[in-house]
C-alpha cells in the first residue's frame, strides 16, 4: 500500500509540474501551449549534456554536485526554451486578433520542429540522466520507498510552494495575478502584458524542466519524451480549471494516483481511457474544472 502511495505521489508530482505551467501561462496571457512538450525535452537535454561534460571532464558521474548542477541546469535550460517560445509565438502575437487560436497553432509548429530537431541532434535512442537521489531505499516497516521517490515528491512539492508563495507575496507574482484576474484593468494601471508574459513563460518553462529532470530518471530523455507529459499535463489542467493551481494540483493528485492504481492492478495499456475517463466525469459536473477561474473574468 505504501509503495502504491508513494508511486501515485511520483507521478502527481512530475504531472502537476508541468500542469501548472500550462495553467499558469493560460491563465496569464491566453495562450495553450502547445509547445510546453518540447520546452520539458529541452531541459532533458541540457541536464543530459551537463552530465556527460562533467563525466568526460572531471569523472564525475553521482555525488551532490552533480545532483544539483542537473537540477539546476534542467530548470534553467527549460526556462530559455520558455522565453523562446515567447520570443516565437507570444510576443509577435498576443496584440493580434484572435490571439488564442493563433498562439495554439503557433506553439503546436514549434514543438513539432522542436521534436525533429532533436531527433537530428541527439538521434532516437534514449539517453540515461545519473540518479540524482542516489539508488538506496528508504524502509517504513515491512515495506521500502527508493530515495528518488521520496527527493521527487519532496522537491516537487517544494517548489510548487515556492511558486505559490512568489506570487502571493512579491510585486511580479501580485501582477501576474492581477492579469489572472483582470488582464485589462491590470494593463490600465501599468502592468506590461509583454514583461508578465514571458516571466509566465520562463517559470512554466523551469517547472518543466524540473519535472523533465525528474521523470527523466526513470525513463530516460528521448526526442518524444515531453509528448506523454505534455497530454497528461493538459487534460489536467483542464480537470484543474484553467487558471487554478490549487484545482490543477487536486486534479494531478486524482489522475496521478488513478494510473498508478491502473497499472497496478489492471495492465499499462488500461491507463489513458482511465485518465480520459475520469477526465470526462470531472467535467461533466464541474465544467469549469475542480477550481477553475471563470472565463467570464477573462472575458
Amino acid at each position: 500500500m505504501i509503495e502504491l502511495i508513494a508511486s501515485g505521489l511520483v507521478l502527481a508530482s512530475m504531472y502537476g509540474l508541468v500542469a501548472v505551467g500550462i495553467s499558469l501561462t493560460w491563465s496569464s496571457v491566453g495562450m495553450l501551449n502547445l509547445a510546453q512538450g518540447f520546452v520539458f525535452t529541452f531541459g532533458g537535454y541540457v541536464a543530459f549534456l551537463f552530465a556527460q561534460y562533467m563525466a568526460k571532464n572531471f569523472s564525475i558521474r553521482d555525488g551532490v554536485l552533480l545532483s544539483l548542477g542537473v537540477v539546476l541546469l534542467g530548470m534553467i535550460g527549460s526556462a530559455i526554451a520558455g522565453l523562446i517560445v515567447g520570443g516565437l509565438a507570444f510576443l509577435p502575437l498576443h496584440d493580434r486578433v484572435n490571439f488564442p487560436v493563433r498562439g495554439l497553432i503557433a506553439t503546436l509548429a514549434i514543438s513539432i520542429m522542436g521534436t525533429q530537431i532533436f531527433m537530428l541532434i541527439f538521434g532516437p535512442q534514449s539517453k540515461p540522466l545519473p540518479q540524482i537521489f542516489g539508488i538506496k531505499r528508504l524502509k517504513i516497516g515491512e515495506f521500502s520507498i527508493a530515495y528518488g521517490q521520496v527527493g521527487t515528491i519532496v522537491v516537487a512539492t517544494v517548489v510548487l510552494l515556492i511558486v505559490t508563495l512568489w506570487m502571493r507575496r512579491s510585486r511580479r507574482g501580485l501582477q501576474m495575478r492581477a492579469m489572472m484576474m483582470n488582464p485589462l484593468g491590470a494593463n490600465m494601471v501599468g502592468v506590461s502584458v509583454r514583461t508578465t508574459g514571458m516571466i509566465a513563460l520562463a517559470i512554466s518553462g523551469a517547472l518543466a524542466g524540473l519535472a523533465s529532470v525528474l521523470l527523466g530518471q526513470i525513463f530516460f530523455v528521448s526526442p518524444t519524451s515531453g509528448v506523454q507529459p505534455l497530454i497528461v499535463g493538459l487534460i489536467i489542467s483542464l480537470a484543474g480549471g484553467l487558471g487554478s493551481m490549487p484545482g490543477t494540483v487536486l486534479a494531478a493528485v486524482l489522475l496521478g494516483f488513478a494510473e498508478a492504481v491502473t497499472a497496478r492492478y489492471t495492465e499499462q495499456s488500461f491507463v489513458p481511457f482511465v485518465q480520459f475517463a475520469l477526465v470526462i466525469a470531472i467535467l461533466t459536473f464541474r465544467p469549469r474544472g475542480l477550481g477553475g477561474v471563470l472565463e467570464d473574468v477573462r472575458e
